[in-house]
């Protein structure tokens, strides 16, 4: 499927960014399900469809470690998904975002970059 590691690296990004959707549904889920319990949240669509995109997620990450040594993989997976998620949960539901904030995931983005390459 995938030959190269500049291929790999795509994989990377696609799997953190199946991991934010995931992560988006997730939310939807239990905002969802609140009050129904555990077996509520358990049936909740929203709670399938967010595991489908962690599925997704660990197949791509999994088949770009054949080209990529995990511990620069994995920072940069971890840091697409605090950034996009922070963003995207700003965006779609109104969680607050500092400016403290912000600068914590550039920290986290320059450090992730200098561990990663």
């Amino acid at each position: 499927m995938i030959q190269t590691t500049a291929g790999a690296w795509v994989f990377v990004i696609t799997a953190g960014l199946l991991s934010t959707v995931g992560n988006l549904f997730l939310k939807k889920a239990s905002l969802a399900s609140s009050g129904a319990g555990l077996i509520g949240m358990v049936l909740q669509p929203y709670l399938i469809c967010g595991l489908f995109f962690y599925g997704l997620n660990v197949i791509l990450f999994a088949k770009a470690l054949q080209y990529l040594d995990v511990s620069k993989a994995y920072p940069v997976l971890a840091a697409i998904g605090f950034s996009a998620l922070s963003i995207a949960a700003a965006v779609i539901f109104r969680e607050s975002l500092s400016l403290t904030n912000y600068l914590g995931l550039l920290v986290i983005l320059v450090g992730i970059c200098l561990v990663a390459f």
